[in-house]
């Protein structure tokens, strides 16, 4: 082999540096990694062939640029026939250079994209990237494979939380589950509780929905409709006071919320938070800084969950999460509570407003994110919600108050009309967190 003339690179930013080939040998393993190969040797062999052919193209004094470099890594995966690692290196190169982006705008990134990148190959390699090929598993018959490999990788993120905070369990006191609406914060939080039971760590979950305020002390709008979801709604301040007593080993009296009234009942139950046991709440607004003010970061341990799909419909277009989520808690709220999906869809507004001022903006100050999108859970969703949509549109096409929602309805409309509907819902396992919103879940939900 040809001793190597490369001592040097230039870093996108123009610095120059030393050159490495362990680097690219562990870029291409990663790559690897994420779509099943763990060839270590394989990847250094591959990281050899790149060096040779930097080699022939640059000769001493010019320097490699780092985009030139892992142009030739592409080319040698490529070359070699490893296409579906090239494929994950070219994702992951477009999401890196997102991140960058948004990074030089000077405003922090409300989008994941290094999840994004990790569910977009996950979704690769179990070939469930686009609706055609979603409904060609269900044709297949293969279907109820997805599910189990799904609920799999959900658990096993699950698993991964959990023992980031045995890591940590001398200095935790308070774990918070944070995520938009119908995002799965319930069932992420059950799933949770029960791994770190298994792990020794006692948890005691606590419901914030009984700090709500009054009904009469929230105005109405032109349809009739409260806006429950700013964090305005919520007695921020009793919240934050009685979290730091639980967490402190005081005891309180907590209030109680008779929805049917729409009326808080205070100094209801007495709660005390033993020693050896967590406190775990799951909140819309679990990351906003007000709710926990007054406890110790360090004392704190914040997850956030979002659904985070990669899915592309007919025209090469990413499905919108936000729509993934309204679809269930069009479902959920109709089976479970009695809603008109009508109040649902039209209620949507308030919902994306209070997400885009006071959920979103502070993804940055997890210490883990989940995804919980499904990649099985459209056509299961379909089967509830599609039959809606006809008469939203009929309802709303000529009213220019419900312009939003008629936008939504169409959108969703048109998604639901690609996919294939799949109706044996038996397959869907109790512990799933889709579940949470079809009903037949085997956890308690609040």
């Amino acid at each position: 082999m040809k001793a190597n003339k490369i001592d040097r690179i230039v870093k996108r930013d123009g610095r120059v540096v030393p050159f490495d080939q362990d680097k690219i040998t562990e870029a291409i393993y990663r790559a690897a990694a994420s779509v099943g190969g763990h060839d270590r040797p394989l990847s250094e062999n591959l990281s050899t062939q790149v060096v040779t052919m930097l080699n022939e193209c640059f000769q001493p004094p010019d320097i490699p640029l780092v985009e030139e470099i892992q142009d030739m890594v592409e080319r040698v995966l490529i070359e070699n026939g490893h296409v579906r690692t090239a494929k994950a290196f070219i994702l992951y190169r477009d999401y890196r250079r997102r991140e960058r982006e948004a990074t030089r705008s000077g405003k922090r990134s409300r989008l994941p994209y290094k999840m994004m990148y990790e569910t977009l190959v996950w979704n690769l390699f179990h070939e469930c990237d686009t609706v055609e090929k979603l409904n060609q598993i269900i044709r297949s018959g293969k279907f109820k494979d997805l599910i189990a490999a799904a609920d799999k990788a959900f658990d096993d993120s699950i698993d991964r939380v959990a023992r980031a905070i045995r890591r940590e369990k001398d200095r935790i006191r308070l774990i918070i589950v944070a995520g938009p609406s119908s995002s799965g914060k319930t069932t992420t939080t059950a799933k949770l509780a029960q791994r770190l039971n298994q792990l020794g760590i006692d948890t005691f979950p606590l419901n914030l929905d009984h700090y709500f305020f009054d009904l009469e002390m929230h105005p109405k709008d032109e349809h009739g409709d409260y806006d429950f979801e700013a964090p305005e709604a919520l007695d921020i301040t009793l919240i934050d006071q009685h979290l730091r007593a639980l967490v402190e080993g005081k005891t309180i009296k907590m209030p109680y919320y008779d929805f049917k009234q729409g009326k808080r009942f205070d100094n209801i139950t007495e709660i005390t938070v033993r020693d050896n046991q967590v406190l775990l709440i799951d909140s819309l607004h679990g990351l906003y800084e007000p709710m926990t003010r007054s406890i110790d970061s360090k004392k704190k341990f914040k997850v956030y969950i979002e659904t985070i799909s990669q899915l592309r419909d007919k025209n090469n277009k990413f499905i919108r999460w936000t729509d993934i989520r309204l679809l269930r808690r069009m479902v959920r709220d109709q089976s479970q509570r009695g809603y008109d999906p009508v109040r649902t869809i039209g209620h949507w507004h308030y919902v994306r407003r209070s997400e885009m001022k006071h959920i979103i903006p502070f993804i940055g100050n997890a210490d883990y994110l989940l995804n919980g999108a499904l990649p099985y859970e459209l056509p299961i969703l379909k089967k509830y919600a599609f039959h809606f949509f006809p008469d939203f549109l009929k309802l709303w096409k000529e009213d220019p108050k419900r312009s939003d929602a008629y936008l939504r309805a169409k959108r969703i409309y048109g998604l639901l009309s690609e996919i294939e509907q799949f109706d044996d819902e038996s397959v869907i396992p109790a512990d799933s967190l889709l579940r949470e919103f079809i009903g037949g879940s085997k956890y308690k939900l609040h």
